[in-house]
């Protein structure tokens, strides 16, 4: 007799996002431009003295340190780990767990009920109501819930717009004993919306980000919490040692240190974004939902499974959102010459 996995798991199909090799890949949301010679040369310079044959630092404390003189926050409210997923898992194992309930609205990251069933975290979900705004009826909702853990994606995935800091707000007061998580993975291109400013007065708020984005970094698999010192506290109960590797903290620091690159790169994504959005917008029968992210959530003339495979077959990768939001694709605002790729193969698909 083989050994048996736990009750449903072989039910729970994969996690995947696929990687194929097309001319232009814009359904993973990465950054479509590198960070400059610049960083990998004083990375690659750093590495060279890193002493691999010791264990890292378990505790961050200078990548801490530097992201809290760069977010305006104090180190021991800030932790890292291998993606911003981890530390979403991280604190749904401090919070979440058996016999306790998580609150997602949705449409939303998909990830975000799954990471639930993970950490055998009871998951309740509510609707977002058609604009895909935080409002009244969803803090009144939650309330009704009662969860130990609500989750808020702000800009959201996949339909792209931020969340009010207010609707935020009003869900940390309503429920003072819930940890109110805000996935701000998308925050640098609307930096006007995070919901930092709510965290020291709201100590059961916390807000998650990522260097996969905004800091070109998605090989590297670095995420980080901003929230306060008691939960960060109980995230070290719940990590596993030594979680972040002496390069991946390395490439976090010296990521930081090239900031303002970084910040330059942003402006070109909005750019393309933008250019994405008006241009679907112009087609006829087209519905496209405005994006506070690098991407842009669309509803297609026609059959949204036979778009997606149309463009594919024109070598350009999109997500397939039509399990989330009906008939809808979305699109990484790419480089300029595979969002050229991808609206001309989207005209040729249609028609047009």
């Amino acid at each position: 007799m083989s050994a048996g996995p736990r009750p449903g798991l072989r039910d729970v199909p994969a996690y995947v996002s696929p990687q194929l090799e097309v001319a232009a890949r814009l359904n993973t949301n990465e950054c479509p431009h590198p960070l400059p010679e610049t960083f990998f040369d004083e990375l690659a310079e750093t590495v060279r003295h890193l002493p691999l044959h010791r264990y890292p630092d378990a505790r961050m404390t200078r990548l801490r340190e530097e992201l809290a003189a760069v977010e305006g926050h104090p180190a021991e409210g800030i932790w890292a780990a291998n993606g911003s997923n981890e530390i979403l898992t991280q604190l749904l194992q401090a919070y979440g767990g058996p016999g306790r309930r998580a609150l997602v609205f949705e449409p939303t990251y998909l990830l975000h009920a799954r990471l639930g069933w993970l950490t055998h975290t009871e998951v309740e979900h509510r609707e977002l109501p058609a604009d895909f705004v935080l409002g009244d009826a969803q803090v009144a909702a939650a309330a009704d819930v009662s969860p130990n853990v609500v989750l808020v994606c702000s800009p959201n995935n996949p339909t792209g717009n931020a969340q009010p800091v207010a609707a935020v707000r009003a869900l940390a007061d309503a429920l003072p004993s819930s940890l109110v998580i805000v996935d701000e993975a998308y925050v640098e291109f609307a930096p006007q919306t995070t919901a930092l400013s709510l965290v020291a007065p709201h100590p059961n708020v916390a807000v998650v980000r990522t260097f996969s984005k905004a800091f070109a970094l998605a090989g590297v698999r670095l995420g980080y919490a901003l929230a306060s010192p008691e939960v960060v506290d109980d995230l070290q109960r719940v990590r596993l040692p030594y979680h972040v590797s002496s390069v991946t903290q390395a490439a976090g620091i010296t990521a930081l240190h090239h900031r303002a690159q970084a910040l330059q790169i942003l402006g070109a994504i909005r750019d393309q974004r933008d250019r994405i959005f008006a241009e679907l917008s112009s087609v006829q029968g087209m519905t496209v939902f405005p994006s506070d992210a690098n991407f842009v959530l669309f509803v297609p003339p026609g059959d949204a499974v036979e778009v997606w495979q149309g463009l594919l077959d024109r070598g350009v990768l999109v997500r397939d959102m039509t399990g989330v939001v009906p008939n809808a694709l979305r699109v990484t605002a790419g480089a300029e010459h595979e969002v050229d790729l991808f609206l001309r193969a989207l005209k040729e698909v249609l028609g047009r």
